[in-house]
């Protein structure tokens, strides 16, 4: 497994799964646990989730997954702004560790920025840390003028990752962002990298896959897995559709692929707005 590594130098997965719209239906509940554990065993550790997910639903099912197993995962969750205040992210770190089943998390990150100043959630995190609640904190959903804010700030530069809309379809970060992060060795979490499914009806990727003997997804996924400091989460809920993605670490792209991924999905060539979902 392809692994990226943190600013503290720790190594994590650059192939994860995403657990965003998991656990929502008692339908596909089974399903869902079953792929998050075979991810566990083929080796994609890193699961991403968050509170705002199924309010508490997604981290209630990986906490299920992953019970007995909670040594094999590397688990990030996610503060939603209005609670990120001092004392609303402790408490909302209590509660996810609780849906959770476990006594700490890998990765907390701000899941967009709110009206809560930076400085008063970094002191939250660093609080968390020394505690041993969370082991690394990050930030998502922060543009450039947000990262070089929080980053003049009292342990701003501990951020440990900027998880952000990232895909074939979603290249405005490389403009600017993503070079600014890179300089300081701050990993992209690329959530929706196959743009919620749609790059799967792209014809344009469609006819890329074919001609190089591969799916949409795998090919939408291992441009990202080629590219330095990119940790890749689709969202993951079916254990087939798992294997399928996987495929994209197989294979990795040559030059000449890369390049002809360029001309169809062209680079920014000037600053862009920062894309969410």
């Amino acid at each position: 497994m392809k692994t990226v590594a943190l600013p503290s130098g720790e190594k994590v997965p650059a192939f994860g799964m995403g657990a965003w719209n998991i656990g929502d239906s008692k339908a596909t509940r089974a399903e869902e646990i079953a792929t998050l554990r075979l991810g566990l065993d083929l080796g994609a550790k890193l699961i991403d989730t968050a509170e705002m997910y199924g309010d508490g639903r997604s981290e209630e099912l990986v906490g299920e997954a992953i019970a007995g197993r909670r040594d094999e995962a590397f688990l990030v969750s996610k503060v939603l702004p209005e609670n990120a205040s001092r004392k609303g992210t402790l408490e909302a770190c209590e509660r996810s560790l609780e849906r959770l089943r476990t006594d700490r998390i890998d990765l907390y990150l701000l899941h967009w920025r709110g009206s809560v100043p930076f400085a008063e959630t970094i002191e939250a995190f660093e609080a968390l840390k020394k505690a041993g609640k969370i082991r690394h904190y990050g930030v998502s959903n922060l543009d450039l003028a947000d990262m070089k804010e929080w980053w003049k700030l009292k342990d701003g530069a501990k951020c440990a990752a900027n998880q952000l809309l990232y895909n074939l379809t979603r290249r405005g970060i490389e403009f600017d962002l993503l070079p600014w992060l890179r300089e300081r060795k701050v990993p992209v979490m690329a959530y929706s990298p196959i743009e919620q499914a749609r790059l799967l009806r792209d014809r344009k990727l469609g006819d890329f896959a074919k001609r190089h003997g591969r799916k949409p997804a795998q090919a939408a996924l291992a441009w990202l897995l080629s590219r330095d400091g990119v940790i890749v989460i689709p969202k993951t809920g079916r254990r087939e559709r798992l294997k399928e993605n996987l495929g994209a670490l197989e294979r990795p792209l040559d030059a000449a692929q890369l390049a002809e991924l360029d001309r169809i999905f062209p680079p920014p060539a000037s600053p862009q707005p920062l894309d969410m979902l």
